[in-house]
């Protein structure tokens, strides 16, 4: 275990190496200029000239990309060119906003989305799996705008229990936060809960038809016993693939549930950082998301061997 933990994060490593060079390399072909957007369409020749320097673009590119790669990696991320504040404590600063977020979606929907479809699968073509199916695929169509305005005049302006925007200080915590993760949490897992339904589904009833599950059952043992230690455990590997691609979904890429409550996560900085052709924040928010995604696929990979003995052994 230990070799393949060594190898899996010298393979993160070269994964995160390749993506710089892509986000470096599409950060240089995003329309516009930098210093014209900092210093307006009235700016002169010679002011964009010397902004140019000040920021090192006049350069070529290859020696941007190794001086921003060597910062980056020491922990110097630079400032951002668009507010001038130092770009680390920023984007952490917004990472744990948008941990908070995802957090609480994944308490919502992975748990209710395998019990679904666990529910389904046990009573295949049923009334209640034709119910359950209908409505996972009703909430994955579902944008997250519609359904995020609908949490809105429902709870917010119709109950009035929750608010409707989701604006948070800095540095809130956790506790004090709650009320305002809660529409955009159950927004994001109203989409999510339907894939991990239909997978869960899918698996258990391939699951249910095997033969150590058919003798387990002749064996006599509870129903509950076979599903916890004989079902589960198999049918619900490729349902941890579905909610490891989604932690890096739910860290960086809400942008649209993030632009409708106003809530300061990643996703909105990212579109921030974007609009206003600050690359230096643009390449930033892009390599820990790259890094989200490669975190979550090894912790992943590792569940697999958790749950599969013949993967551990293997």
């Amino acid at each position: 275990m230990a070799a393949y933990l060594l190898r899996r994060l010298g393979f993160i490593v070269l994964t995160l190496l390749l993506a710089s060079v892509v986000i470096f390399a599409a950060t240089q072909l995003l329309p516009g200029d930098v210093a014209q957007v900092l210093l307006g369409q009235f700016a002169t020749p010679t002011a964009l000239a010397n902004l140019r320097a000040e920021l090192g673009l006049d350069r070529p590119a290859y020696l941007q990309y190794f001086d921003w790669l060597g910062r980056f990696v020491s922990g110097d991320w630079g400032d951002s060119l668009a507010s001038r504040q130092p770009v680390l404590p920023l984007v952490l600063g917004r990472m744990r906003n948008s941990a908070m977020l995802a957090l609480l979606a994944l308490l919502f929907y992975v748990p209710v989305g395998i019990v679904l479809g666990v529910l389904a699968a046990l009573n295949r073509e049923k009334p209640l799996d034709q119910a359950i199916s209908g409505l996972s695929m009703a909430f994955v169509g579902l944008p997250e705008f519609v359904s995020g305005l609908l949490l809105i005049s429902a709870f917010a302006i119709g109950l009035s229990i929750l608010p409707a925007n989701s604006s948070i200080a800095p540095n809130t915590g956790f506790p004090q936060a709650f009320r305002f993760l809660v529409l955009p949490a159950i927004t994001v897992s109203l989409t999510s809960l339907g894939y991990v339904a239909r997978m869960t589904r899918a698996t258990t009833i391939d699951v249910l038809k095997t033969d150590y599950v058919r003798a387990a059952d002749l064996k006599g043992l509870p129903r509950g016993q076979v599903l916890r230690r004989h079902v589960l455990r198999n049918a619900l590997l490729p349902t941890i693939t579905v909610v490891a691609m989604g932690i890096g979904y739910l860290i960086g890429g809400l942008i649209v549930t993030e632009q409708v409550y106003g809530y300061p996560g990643l996703g909105r900085l990212l579109v921030y950082a974007i609009q206003r052709r600050d690359v230096v924040l643009v390449q930033a928010c892009s390599m820990v998301v790259v890094a989200v995604y490669s975190l979550s696929n090894l912790v992943a990979d590792i569940l697999y061997a958790v749950l599969n003995p013949r993967i551990r052994y293997g």
